[in-house]
């Protein structure tokens, strides 16, 4: 994708460059991190707040919770069309940013829950294709570091995702549900603020479609035409890692409330980890390991060249199918015994799925960056999150047979849905090999 020209900088407010990249990533990472922080902080109490507060049956909250998360990662789709052709990218951001702030704000109030989760649904699909387009737009067609910089994006992505159940999940849980969603409308507030603030590091829009007179036709080679179909295999089979991997905001956080036991001895007391802070140890791992994995890239390809892509992300749905199978063993552990399992099972489960993910999520969000055609970025990059929309949706399906079929199968099964989707991305490394950076 071409790169952008930078417009107006100001010398005098360059955040410090990430990882060795340029300024506007750090922007970028800072805004997305505290829409993360939003979204994840929602999320984080959504379960609970259903079951615990508005007395929702569990398989009623699970179908909610999965139609939620599959509008709100659906939307981008056509939040990218919107940018590419009227908004351009600056202004879809800022209203995307807007509208999820109301939404937060908005589930205070409990008759308001469904146009609250409506909101934050639109303004995640107007926010989150454009800003994510210009990571790529701070770099050179061949500038090497191109095929690392989603890697350090989603830390930020992370960062939010580790922050919003320690603190709204905290408030949720100790002072009342509504003070949790409002801290969330504030860290969408703060991400609106930081964008707006040093947008002039980002790249500057491209003229949408509709300024342009080209806008009847898009013309696109064949080699464009060829590299959006590979974008579209590796979308449907980004579906298949979905499906098992929605399930750690879902039916892991059931199990983490009932089948784990979360007593803890501190200083002679026995104390109790809030259920919400588990979902803090997936970001946290990330954040953790996110660096390592970067250096380790960069040497590999000094070394060797280029990796193939594909092929990582096959590893990474192998390593992600492990961890259902730790599931599985502990499932089979709790029924055995009638007890609740100990914490060892459930660290192990986010240690090995985030290995994995961190060889999926940002390594398909480069080959989008790299392989979309810049007449459509911003909405290739929306249909990126069509394999969110359709994993949170089949995963919230499948999760309202939490309790109806034994806890073994149905691990056992989100474990099939990823390795098979290992398998195929196996053949398609082989069939056209994908090396950036």
């Amino acid at each position: 994708m071409a790169t952008g020209t930078l417009a107006g900088v100001e010398p005098a407010v360059r955040p410090k460059a990430l990882f060795g990249h340029p300024p506007g990533l750090t922007v970028l990472f800072m805004t997305q991190m505290w829409a993360e922080f939003s979204y994840f902080g929602l999320q984080a109490l959504l379960v609970y707040y259903m079951t615990q507060h508005l007395g929702f049956s569990q398989a009623k909250s699970s179908l909610i919770y999965g139609a939620y998360g599959a509008a709100a990662f659906f939307s981008p789709f056509f939040g990218g069309i919107i940018a590419d052709r009227w908004l351009g990218r600056t202004r879809s951001v800022v209203t995307g940013a807007m509208l999820m702030m109301c939404g937060h704000f908005a589930m205070a109030f409990e008759p308001l829950l469904f146009p609250a989760l409506a909101l934050v649904a639109l303004g995640n699909g107007l926010f989150m294709p454009p800003l994510a387009v210009q990571v790529g737009g701070l770099y050179a067609d061949d500038d090497p570091r191109q095929a690392q910089a989603f890697s350090a994006y989603y830390m930020g992505i992370n960062l939010g995702g580790l922050l919003a159940p320690l603190v709204c999940g905290t408030l949720g849980e100790l002072y009342g549900w509504h003070w949790g969603f409002a801290a969330a409308g504030v860290g969408m507030f703060a991400g609106l603020v930081i964008y707006l603030r040093f947008r002039h590091l980002l790249p500057a829009d491209p003229p949408s479609r509709s300024q342009t007179q080209a806008s009847a036709r898009i013309a696109l080679t064949l080699k464009d035409w060829g590299d959006l179909r590979m974008l579209v295999a590796i979308i449907a089979v980004v579906v298949l890692f979905r499906i098992g991997y929605e399930q750690s905001g879902n039916v892991i956080a059931l199990w983490v409330e009932h089948q784990t036991d979360r007593s803890v001895d501190l200083f002679g007391q026995r104390l109790e980890i809030p259920a919400t802070w588990f979902q803090s140890i997936n970001p946290l791992l990330i954040i953790v390991l996110t660096p390592f994995l970067m250096r380790h890239w960069s040497k590999r390809a000094a070394r060797n060249g280029p990796a193939n892509l594909l092929a990582r992300m096959s590893l990474g749905c192998a390593i992600a199918a492990l961890s259902m199978v730790v599931m599985v063993v502990a499932a089979a552990l709790n029924a055995r015994t009638g007890q609740p399992v100990g914490v060892e099972w459930v660290t192990a489960y986010f240690v090995l799925l985030t290995v994995g993910e961190l060889l999926v999520i940002p390594v398909g969000l480069t080959l989008v960056g790299a392989l979309s055609p810049v007449q459509v970025a911003a909405m290739a990059m929306g249909a990126w999150y069509i394999a969110k929309f359709l994993g949170s949706l089949l995963a919230g399906a499948m999760g309202a047979y939490w309790g109806v079929i034994p806890a073994t199968s149905f691990f056992g099964l989100g474990a099939l849905s990823v390795l098979i989707a290992a398998i195929f991305l196996f053949f398609l490394s082989r069939s056209r090999p994908i090396r950036i950076g």
